[in-house]
């Protein structure tokens, strides 16, 4: 994957916790050394805690697909570097629940 690290559009698609049926949502990610990273500001999305309930995802980003597995970022620093590529203003030091998607093969 040959991506600019930096602020991208990305289509993230989950399997439902509930109902287990394929849930696609266009957000705003992080492309960051080979990984993408989501992230909210609560707990309360259900892209969110799908992909806490079922870590095996897809990622779309300029036309291309991958699979991949998705978990939590524990890491404080790294939580926040990825608030200041998302976000040039303020937002960017609000605390975030961020979401790293490793790509798998």
């Amino acid at each position: 994957m040959q991506f600019k690290d930096g602020p991208i559009r990305a289509i993230l698609s989950t399997k439902g916790r509930k109902t287990g049926k394929a849930h696609a949502v266009e957000l705003r990610a992080v492309f960051y050394s080979g990984k993408i990273y989501f992230s909210r500001r609560n707990p309360d999305s259900d892209w969110l805690k799908n992909a806490i309930a079922n870590p095996e995802v897809s990622v779309t980003m300029s036309g291309s697909s991958f699979l991949g597995r998705a978990s939590l970022v524990k890491d404080e620093v790294l939580a926040k570097k990825i608030s200041s590529m998302k976000y040039a203003d303020k937002s960017s030091e609000e605390s975030r629940i961020v979401l790293e998607v490793t790509p798998c093969g």
